[in-house]
């Protein structure tokens, strides 16, 4: 059998290449595209939201000054936190806002259309100033421990698609509102989404420390560990 060709295996290196950037480089390509479209820009959502946000923090001055941002989802709450780490390293509540729409039930995801908001621990991938949902931010599922888990229970289909975005309607995402939405992708982005870390948890375990019996899957254990040695971080408060 004849050798591929030099150009066959670079135009298949190229093909790859470009799957790869669409796949993971939305925060590259997205805003060019929204630019020649005409379309709002993520530079352009801030622009307009600076003034107004500019009067709702301006008791938080250090709120975009890089450190890491953390956003607490608990489904059984309904709630998402924010809360900022300061200069020592320890970290502060800011805010909390209710979800506007739930979907699914207590438990981790496990496949595409099963409507479960995600279990785990996130970042954001990248921020989308032409949501459906107003403005919208991409929460980095399915990770590795999903990955690792689909593949052990032989799950191909895990889903995608999971954002934190305004609205009341969802089908496995994080609604909060158009209002509300404002305040956080003003924040994340200012202070630079790639320091963002998102953290959902079936309830507020720093209030009930025990955790959900999931029938589906026989590692809720190893995930629900990972999560509560996560939440150690956050100080408890009671809403």
């Amino acid at each position: 059998m004849k050798p591929p060709r030099p150009s066959l295996l670079i135009a298949l290196g190229c093909t790859l290449a470009l799957l790869a950037l669409y796949h993971w480089g939305g925060s590259l390509w997205r805003p060019i595209v929204a630019q020649l479209r005409g379309e709002k820009t993520v530079t352009s959502v801030l622009s307009e939201l600076e003034p107004e946000m500019a009067k709702r923090f301006q008791t938080y001055p250090d709120l975009t000054d890089g450190r890491p941002i953390a956003l607490l989802g608990f489904k059984a709450e309904r709630r998402l936190e924010l809360w900022k780490q300061d200069s020592t390293g320890e970290w502060r509540f800011i805010k909390s806002y209710p979800f506007t729409g739930f979907s699914g039930r207590l438990g981790p995801k496990l496949r595409m259309g099963d409507l479960q908001i995600p279990e785990g621990i996130y970042g954001i991938e990248y921020l989308n100033p032409n949501s459906s949902y107003h403005l919208s931010m991409k929460v980095t599922y399915p990770n590795e421990f999903d990955r690792e888990k689909g593949k052990v229970d032989g799950r191909q289909l895990l889903g995608d698609d999971i954002f934190i975005h305004g609205a009341s309607v969802t089908v496995g995402c994080i609604p909060v509102g158009d209002d509300m939405i404002e305040e956080l992708f003003y924040l994340v982005a200012k202070n630079g989404y790639q320091s963002t870390e998102v953290i959902i948890a079936p309830h507020n375990w720093r209030e009930k420390r025990s955790w959900p019996e999931i029938e589906a899957v026989d590692w809720e254990p190893e995930l629900y560990a990972l999560l509560a040695a996560k939440l150690e971080a956050f100080p408890f408060r009671k809403n």
